[in-house]
């Protein structure tokens, strides 16, 4: 399970966009506008109504694009994401329900998690990708800087005050496979239609990272 995570975390590089999604009709515009720009992975946050509706929207329409669902914080959801076609499973924490909820549904699971204490018991039952859940900017890029050492092998997603200014200082990690970000797909942008630019966030954002691996 937490091989194909880790393809996953790789083909996600440089950034999965973390999406809420509102409105239906929005969803499969939304998805290929991110594709378009290059982006290859897409998180769908269970925090609406029409979520899951979402999640199998645009599953039917872009089948070359992997979907996720996102805040899965009770068992029943993994069922519910596996179901509506979701190919993947993210939660803002970690617990022992969460994980074994998701081991019976057969989804793979990027766990969250915050501390090291969480890494310790995530390692346990097998998790070596894990969401690092907030990220708050430079306060994250220390923590992951200090889990380097004690926790060899361990990748880490920051999401949660991942931006466009600070998205390098992550990506320069050695324990960074990918970020989550919602910047690329701000609500207001969402709800004007404006899918050229949010192509164009997605564009921004692959073509930073390439400016850092040139760089390297």
């Amino acid at each position: 399970m937490s091989e194909r995570i880790e393809v996953l975390l790789d083909r996600a590089r440089p950034v999965m966009p973390v999406l809420v999604i509102d409105q239906l009709e929005h969803a499969v515009d939304l998805a290929r506008a991110l594709h378009a720009g290059g982006i290859e992975v897409i998180e769908v946050t269970l925090r609406t109504d029409c979520a899951l509706a979402a999640v199998e929207a645009i599953r039917r329409a872009l089948p070359e694009l992997v979907v996720g669902a996102g805040t899965l914080v009770q068992a029943r959801q993994f069922v519910q994401a596996r179901d509506a076609g979701a190919q993947f499973a993210v939660s803002p924490g970690f617990t022992v329900g969460l994980a074994e909820a998701a081991e019976q549904s057969g989804i793979p699971y990027l766990p969250g998690v915050m501390t090291p204490s969480e890494v310790l018991q995530a390692l346990e039952l097998g998790y070596r990708s894990l969401k690092l859940f907030p990220a708050n900017a430079a306060g994250s890029v220390k923590m992951l800087e200090s889990l380097k050492g004690p926790f060899s092998g361990i990748r880490f997603c920051p999401t949660g005050g991942v931006t466009a200014e600070n998205l390098l200082s992550f990506l320069r990690l050695p324990n960074v496979a990918c970020v989550g970000g919602s910047w690329l797909a701000p609500q207001s942008l969402v709800r004007a239609g404006a899918w050229d630019q949010i192509r164009q966030l997605a564009e921004q954002a692959r073509s930073l990272a390439a400016s850092l691996e040139q760089s390297a």
